[in-house]
């Protein structure tokens, strides 16, 4: 055990020194990056919202610059066709014979940018991607790249243009994490960064893909005890029924609650948390600590609570504060 928590620490220093790699060019967007690698060492999918010019496309493009590995880019926009991301059959006229062109998905990192820009027939072409790490060219299924993780981002839905993803496509990713304005002292070092006539930083590459399949074979043997594993299924459950949760003063306002997938990706979650931390076992706080990033998106309000103004985030942190900590 003791080697074994040596090697962590070694790993979450490298992780960390990425953070700080990435730190260069991005500003106050700590807790954003520590959700990428999250879902960069639990395999998981990641999904940014908020409105434009929060550096969401800038931060995926800097950990993609500081990682030794593919990346590509999908700009959505609502004139694409599925095509356009999975690839297509090619006829070549001269020989009479077909041959494929894979699509930008094919890579390790793929940005999807500005994702609900793009009808639902081209976000959902992503699901079997993002599910069975797998894309359907014609009859012929091609495996995709590993490591692969796809980064999304997207506009608020009150934005014109766009198009709310459908919820089969939106449980797909493990997070979702709404990216907040910076504060008047972090925007001034933007402004300072940015505009000041000085070249603008440039991230280095600071890690290869073989570390990081070693740390995700590191976050996999983070231990979990079944006290924290019967915590997940507390709160996942209390989506679904609060009163019998005892989580007070919530009938009524949950449509449609967490399914089990939710139970999977926050035990992920909480351990490659507990990883970033450079300890080898999970607690209740690494759980309580990623559940909001991994529940919001995941529950769906009635009518009457959306009338009365209730949120999402609202709910899942009435859930936390509610729901008994081991």
């Amino acid at each position: 055990m003791a080697e074994g928590a040596v090697q962590v620490e070694q790993h979450a220093r490298a992780l960390n020194d990425l953070m700080s790699e990435m730190g260069k060019v991005l500003v106050g967007q700590e807790a954003m990056v520590s959700r990428l690698l999250i879902g960069l060492l639990s395999d998981g999918h990641v999904l940014l919202e908020g409105v434009p010019g929060l550096a969401k496309t800038l931060a995926v493009r800097c950990l993609a610059q500081a990682i030794d590995t593919g990346f590509s880019r999908i700009q959505f926009t609502p004139d694409m066709l599925p095509a356009d991301v999975i690839g297509t059959e090619v006829f070549n006229t001269r020989e009479g014979t077909y041959s494929i062109k894979k699509g930008p998905i094919f890579s390790n990192l793929v940005l999807a940018d500005e994702i609900n820009r793009a009808p639902a027939k081209v976000q959902a072409a992503l699901l079997e991607a993002m599910q069975e790490r797998q894309a359907t060219i014609g009859d012929a299924t091609y495996p995709l790249d590993d490591p692969f993780l796809v980064l999304a981002t997207q506009n608020p839905i009150e934005q014109e243009g766009t198009y709310p993803l459908p919820e089969a496509q939106v449980d797909r990713f493990m997070l979702k994490v709404k990216v907040s304005y910076p504060s008047k002292e972090e925007e001034r070092k933007i402004v300072d960064r940015m505009a000041g006539g000085q070249p603008e930083p440039q991230v280095s590459k600071v890690i290869d893909p073989a570390m990081i399949g070693e740390a995700k074979r590191g976050v996999e043997q983070v231990l979990v005890d079944e006290k924290v594993r019967n915590y997940v299924v507390d709160l996942v459950h209390a989506t679904r029924d609060p009163s019998g949760a005892g989580v007070k003063d919530l009938d009524g306002m949950l449509e449609m609650g967490a399914s089990p997938r939710a139970s999977i990706y926050l035990t992920k979650a909480a351990k490659a948390h507990a990883f970033l931390q450079a300890r080898t076992y999970a607690t209740p706080h690494d759980v309580k600590n990623v559940a909001l990033d991994v529940l919001r998106h995941r529950v769906v309000l009635t009518y009457e609570a959306e009338a009365e103004g209730r949120s999402p985030e609202e709910i899942v942190e009435r859930i936390l504060a509610g729901v008994l900590v081991p």
